[in-house]
């Protein structure tokens, strides 16, 4: 089928974003962009040059750094889905980690860096066939989309989602900092003045909380198809 349309799938933290969407764009042969990985690797480019950690935020510096970012997906086959390069160096594992995570949502919303970064995700989306997953995606940066996905599930389901994600790549975390961070990147997202998370109000809210990642796939791809029907 010819037609293709642009998909915005929101939502809070470890809801499951990134995989439904790499799922959906396989199954359509689309563009997947993981937004929340770009504004990962920002921030590990902060840290590894002293410019947050705990406690400590240098944004005056980080935005004086900003042209200094490159930012690539490239495409690993063996994988069959594109890998974050920050400044042309693989780090897809790097922004993974806990540490990342307890930080991104301080450098997300400064607005230079959203700026910067929405910017380059419209120009991902030119040409429609996308799945772009993140905060943001069906409020700002593809407000026209013909499908947005706003995805929530309960605190505590996440949390246990990430702990077990964290703990099967050997990190060393406790499920009460998992959560902690859940919670505590909850608020930031809701409530940073540039951008916040919200649903869009043609959005169709998914809650995964009791069904499986099979069950959530089946549901969007038949609504993708009474869309490509249309």
């Amino acid at each position: 089928m010819d037609k293709k349309i642009t998909i915005a799938i929101d939502g809070f933290s470890s809801t499951g974003k990134s995989t439904l969407a790499k799922q959906l764009a396989k199954h359509l042969g689309y563009v997947y962009v993981d937004t929340g990985a770009m504004y990962r690797a920002v921030t590990l480019y902060a840290m590894q040059n002293g410019l947050i950690s705990q406690g400590f935020f240098n944004r005056e510096g980080l935005i004086e750094h900003l042209e200094d970012i490159t930012l690539q997906f490239l495409y690993n086959p063996v994988l069959e889905f594109a890998e974050m390069y920050l400044n042309e160096e693989n780090v897809e594992k790097e922004i993974r980690t806990l540490a990342v995570s307890q930080l991104v949502s301080r450098v997300a919303e400064v607005p230079e860096v959203r700026h910067k970064l929405v910017e380059q995700q419209k120009h991902m989306g030119e040409k429609k066939g996308v799945v772009m997953d993140g905060r943001d995606i069906g409020t700002v940066v593809f407000p026209n989309a013909e499908l947005k996905i706003y995805m929530n599930a309960s605190p505590e389901t996440r949390a246990q989602r990430r702990f077990k994600e964290l703990t099967g790549l050997g990190q060393e975390v406790t499920y009460d900092e998992v959560y902690n961070n859940v919670v505590e990147r909850d608020y930031i997202d809701t409530h940073r003045a540039d951008s916040p998370l919200v649903k869009a109000d043609d959005a169709i809210e998914m809650d995964n909380s009791t069904i499986t990642k099979q069950e959530q796939l089946q549901k969007v791809i038949d609504i993708v198809n009474e869309l490509l029907a249309k």
